[in-house]
């Protein structure tokens, strides 16, 4: 049995040992590091659900383990580094390999170069996640067909990183290596800053003064859905934020230009430039492939239902014979983007298809996105 030790048990973290336990079940064996003064209700349930194998307070506990994923916070995975080599340093005892799973790799790869750690180090970032945080949020299937990336240190071997690759696969989830300036370049553009866009959005739409209001009533269909990632946990982006600083700052001056840009056409009626950048942008979106990326999909359809009491419970109701779990369900009263009247959302890809079908097969007319 391969012995995998874990810093922080959360939604990533339990999730890639929920999967290897159900993918590759005996293969391998989890070990969590409880750092708690107090009992953790979440560790205990984690450690009755068989997905813990061995819960230890004491952190040489994990240097036994084949490889130690750092799951914490990701402005706290670097002081664990340290404490790491300190402790491996006093036992004389050779560190076994570290990871991590923080979106972020620039600060906690070059922070276990300049620790001599180099050559035990392969930063990870599986591009999965939801909007709920927690071992309870944890699922065997997150990261299935997710890419994962990993990002090898200075010195790292080759029969370190088959095996992460090796681990990943297990997960169900897609290993893609890059270094890590090239991974914080690409998140910056295609997810930390359309993170900032859309909080900015949302707190434009709120600062609105005497039209809030009628703007949050109608503020549906399309902004609600370009705006969704705005929901996400306020600590856990403030730690993105300052971690991948530099890149960041670079895509969003480039972003900044590009609206002065689309501004100069307005104000000068350029009719063809407006039109081009539409087009170039719809034509680059088409051809980006459908399966998971760094932004969360939304598995949902929408339905035309009549006008009648008991409409929405008859569709609930059908879905639950179906044994298919709803995420969300309502009225679209702003349909600009939309067909339908009714918007139904799902935890997972299979859960829509099969509401569609069942949803179709009863005569209803469903949307598909």
């Amino acid at each position: 049995m391969i012995n995998l030790g874990f810093i922080g048990f959360g939604l990533i973290g339990a999730s890639i040992a929920k999967a290897l336990k159900a993918n590759k079940p005996g293969k391998y064996g989890i070990c969590v590091y409880d750092y708690h003064k107090d009992e953790n209700p979440s560790l205990n349930k984690a450690v009755a659900d068989g997905c813990i194998d061995s819960l230890r307070k004491d952190f040489n506990d994990l240097f036994s383990c084949r490889a130690v994923f750092l799951c914490a916070p990701a402005l706290k995975n670097i002081p664990y580094l340290s404490q790491l080599k300190e402790e491996a340093e006093k036992r004389k005892t050779e560190l076994p390999l570290l990871s991590d799973v923080g979106s972020v790799k620039g600060n906690i790869v070059k922070a276990a170069e300049e620790l001599g750690l180099g050559e035990r180090f392969i930063g990870g970032h599986p591009m999965a996640g939801s909007e709920k945080t927690g071992y309870e949020n944890a699922g065997e299937k997150l990261l299935e067909n997710a890419y994962y990336i990993l990002t090898p240190a200075a010195g790292s071997s080759e029969n370190d990183l088959d095996f992460l690759k090796e681990l990943v696969t297990d997960t169900g989830a897609l290993p893609v290596v890059l270094d890590c300036d090239t991974h914080d370049r690409v998140t910056a553009a295609i997810s930390h800053v359309p993170h900032i866009v859309a909080m900015e959005l949302v707190n434009l739409v709120q600062d609105a003064g005497d039209d809030t209001e009628l703007m949050k009533l109608l503020a549906a269909g399309g902004f609600k859905d370009i705006t969704r990632i705005a929901s996400s946990s306020p600590d856990m982006w403030q730690s993105i934020l300052l971690s991948n600083r530099e890149q960041i700052l670079d895509t969003l001056d480039r972003f900044q230009d590009a609206l002065v840009r689309i501004e100069a056409a307005m104000i000068s009626n350029d009719g063809k430039y407006i039109y081009r950048n539409f087009d170039r942008a719809g034509d680059f979106r088409s051809r980006i492939p459908d399966n998971r990326g760094m932004l969360k999909k939304n598995y949902r359809f929408y339905v035309d239902i009549e006008d009648k009491a008991g409409a929405i419970a008859e569709i609930a109701g059908l879905l639950h014979q179906g044994g298919i779990s709803i995420k969300n369900i309502g009225i679209i009263h702003n349909r600009d983007y939309e067909d339908g009247v009714l918007r139904v959302e799902f935890y997972s890809p299979e859960d829509e298809e099969k509401a569609a079908l069942l949803l179709e097969n009863n005569k209803y007319i469903v949307h598909r996105t």
